[in-house]
């Protein structure tokens, strides 16, 4: 079974994928797959230096500075970036889904609805936060302006509009509600696959 895992910005969904880790639930990040694949897979590296120029390199990694100031600012440059990365992170994943010998995997993306990732997975997860506990959450992290994280939460649904596609929700404020949370649809999720076999 195909699990996928996501949350807007600093909603602290690696966090949540720990949890189901320490409960023996491999996890694919996805954000953490592409990375390696834009910089470890030569065809997809020429397609990116020719959507974003050479400064999209610094050396053997990613200017990930540049990359988000380029993208997050133009919709259209967002979308080509994302034609080229996401068949690839799904063929990656599709191979290493093979190799794990477990009832059910998650797939951590921080995009998964809004390019339609959720309809290859068997049942999806959403972690939320209010607002403003996201945003202290990666100025924090990221050691960056209040500004700046708006305007990469912009860039993304709200968690409204993805609850409508989620099969479950979990308000990540207080971790041990948040294990709580994460025990119930384990229990939930090796239940239904009992059921399916």
């Amino acid at each position: 079974m195909i699990v996928g895992l996501t949350g807007g910005i600093g909603s602290g969904k690696t966090t949540v994928a720990g949890f189901f880790e320490k409960l023996g639930v491999p996890i694919y990040i996805a954000d953490t797959a592409a990375k390696a694949l834009m910089v470890n897979t030569p065809e997809i590296r020429k397609k990116i230096i020719e959507l974003l120029g050479e400064q999209a390199y610094k050396g053997d990694t990613l200017n990930r500075t540049y990359i988000a100031s380029r993208v997050f600012s133009e919709k259209r440059t967002l979308k080509a970036l994302n034609a080229i990365v996401h068949p690839a992170v799904q063929e990656d994943f599709m191979q290493w889904t093979k190799r794990q010998k477990t009832p059910y995997v998650i797939k951590e993306a921080a995009i998964l609805y809004e390019n339609g990732g959720y309809k290859k997975c068997d049942y999806s997860i959403l972690v939320t936060a209010p607002l403003d506990v996201r945003i202290k959450r990666v100025i924090q992290r990221d050691d960056t302006t209040r500004e700046a994280v708006k305007e990469r939460i912009a860039a993304q649904w709200s968690d409204h509009k993805k609850m409508a596609f989620a099969d479950a929700v979990i308000e990540n404020l207080k971790l041990e509600d948040t294990l709580q949370s994460v025990q119930r649809i384990h229990t939930h999720l090796l239940r239904r696959i009992r059921q399916q076999w």
